[in-house]
């Protein structure tokens, strides 16, 4: 659960259809990463999950300077987690009249930035 600070922006992706391990092969490369190099970073790195947290990450910046007045080149990535989200069943039949059960992962994604002017006060 994500604790309300005033000085941190945050956006939650949930029900992505991705397992969390694959996801967070991605988060582990821009936590910690400033607003700039962290899309630069998800453009240009081959997974599939990087759409959508590229999209996480342009929504909290949105969220960032719609909702505080936030300048985007002193936004820095504080927290950045992967959870695991309920898992989809589906039945594939197969052969015999038997059926074979498809599991489909999801995953919940937080992406919290944080104003690197506002923390050196």
């Amino acid at each position: 659960m994500i604790k309300k600070n005033p000085d941190e922006v945050y956006a939650l992706g949930q029900h992505i259809r991705m397992s969390a391990h694959k996801a967070r092969r991605v988060i582990d490369q821009i936590r910690g990463r400033s607003y700039q190099e962290t899309l630069m970073i998800l453009e240009l790195m081959p997974y599939r999950a990087c759409y959508p947290i590229f999209k996480l990450v342009y929504s909290a910046a949105a969220n960032a300077r719609h909702n505080r007045g936030l300048n985007e080149a002193n936004l820095v990535i504080s927290k950045a987690e992967v959870n695991e989200g309920t898992t989809v069943k589906r039945l594939k039949p197969r052969a015999r009249g038997r059926s074979y059960l498809i599991k489909r992962p999801t995953c919940h994604i937080t992406i919290v930035l944080r104003d690197r002017s506002l923390s050196t006060k």
